[in-house]
């Protein structure tokens, strides 16, 4: 069988290494997409020749294209990209934000999902693909003062609308939305909460659908 293959954004840790690692168990190839060239060179070794490390800036489209040029030319084609790169705040609420934080922030969460949908579309059209990023449950709810939640109801309702564009040529989009998960995202470990591999499973959920099922939105939350 011929393996599919899989760009990820994000991905020298936490959700994006975990989604890598489960990918390529499935029989997929990853392309593996973050800043830091040390963490991705030892995940692609970890991976053999399903894998290529793809150092490069979330928050730059040119980065992008040509790393998703890169994949498409080792493997023959990519059938689907996860924008997963994003990032928190040091302070909640808005008299206490920090103006340069918010600016970065909004370059990763949003700018950089959409960079990253611009420059796989061509490739996600040409093989029928299937999109997915990293939402919140905090894109699900109102939480007081949250400039962070605020990006992630942003990825939420863009998600909702471009699925509806790919519809059209039979592509699919799928929102993942995980409650807390114990990764490098906090300071402090969080033991009881979600774990990458979780997060990880719902991406291959979506991703091994049957090809006339679109799983829009998957919402996965600790359980304690």
């Amino acid at each position: 069988m011929t393996r599919k293959t899989l760009f990820i954004t994000g991905a020298s840790t936490g959700i994006g290494a975990a989604t890598a690692r489960a990918a390529v168990e499935k029989g997929w190839n990853v392309g593996l997409f973050a800043r830091s060239e040390d963490k991705l060179a030892k995940l692609a070794q970890e991976f053999g020749d399903h894998a290529l490390a793809l150092p490069g800036d979330a928050t730059d489209l040119a980065s992008q294209t040509d790393a998703l040029a890169k994949l498409a030319d080792k493997f023959g084609a990519v059938d689907a990209a996860f924008a997963n790169a994003g990032t928190g705040l040091s302070a909640s609420g808005t008299e206490a934000g920090d103006p340069e934080e918010w600016h970065n922030m909004v370059q990763l969460n949003i700018m950089g999902l959409l960079w990253t949908t611009m420059a796989a579309m061509p490739h996600l059209k040409s093989a029928k693909g299937h999109l997915l990023m990293t939402g919140s449950a905090a894109g699900r709810r109102h939480i007081k003062g949250s400039v962070y939640g605020a990006s992630k109801w942003f990825v939420h309702g863009y998600g909702g609308n471009i699925a509806e564009e790919m519809r059209e040529w039979g592509g699919r989009c799928t929102v993942i939305a995980p409650g807390m998960v114990d990764t490098p995202f906090f300071d402090d470990a969080k033991p009881d909460k979600l774990k990458p591999e979780d997060v990880a499973r719902s991406v291959l959920f979506a991703l091994n659908a049957d090809p006339r099922a679109t799983i829009q939105e998957v919402f996965v939350m600790p359980t304690n």
